[in-house]
């Protein structure tokens, strides 16, 4: 696999040669530039065309989202993950609805910032379980009251597996799956990635969808 070519732009210097120090020790991962804030952003982007910009949302001037759209105005093929401290649900959105290929909070560790930029290399997005659980809400909120029937068909999940499918249906983070199921959230993250898979879908949002329309779990009626 070729090595991922990435710009870090953060108005925080720390922040910024924080996370060089950390994908320095990383030899597939090569950080081509650094800026702080939109206009560098889009300058090192034209330069250096990475692979994955990883942008900061709550910038001075040009924020995270405004250079999003900028940046997507200029076609090129560089995919943006956007790193923040904020899980609101407004930020949230509105980077999805960018077409942003993952969403990240910061205090998230160094070995899911590097699954993020792989999965987003090979094409796929990536959003912490919190954004997915936002993205997933939002979904549910916006779901036809009758959705179009659809050929059901066996995704061989256990039971194990739908347990948790069903929780996720319901809106519960990993955490809260946790301590209910009394598993740790990693099994947790194990359990969701196999369901996933199962199911032919990349996000939550798209695993509660299908879960949804072919009838696999049904939402509870308080």
């Amino acid at each position: 696999m070729k090595n991922i070519k990435i710009v870090i732009v953060d108005d925080h210097e720390i922040v910024r040669f924080g996370m060089k120090m950390l994908f320095d020790s990383e030899p597939s991962i090569e950080v081509v530039g650094l800026g702080s804030n939109g206009k560098e952003a889009l300058e090192l982007v034209k330069e250096q065309e990475p692979d994955i910009l990883i942008l900061d949302i709550n910038m001075p001037g040009m924020n995270g989202l405004d250079t999003m759209e900028e940046l997507k105005k200029m076609k090129l093929p560089t995919k943006v993950l956007f790193l923040s401290m904020f899980d609101r649900e407004e930020y949230v959105l509105k980077a999805v609805d960018s077409g942003a290929y993952g969403y990240l909070l910061k205090d998230n560790g160094k070995e899911k910032i590097i699954k993020a930029l792989r999965t987003i290399m090979n094409g796929n997005k990536y959003f912490s379980s919190e954004v997915s659980n936002i993205i997933v809400n939002r979904y549910l909120d916006s779901k036809p009251a009758h959705p179009p029937n659809r050929p059901h068909k066996d995704y061989a999940l256990t039971k194990r597996e739908m347990d948790i499918l069903s929780r996720i249906v319901k809106g519960d983070s990993n955490p809260t799956i946790s301590e209910e199921c009394g598993i740790s959230v990693r099994t947790i993250e194990t359990h969701r990635s196999k369901i996933m898979k199962k199911l032919s879908v990349n996000n939550a949002a798209d695993m509660v969808r299908v879960a949804l329309e072919q009838k696999i779990v049904a939402l509870e009626n308080n």
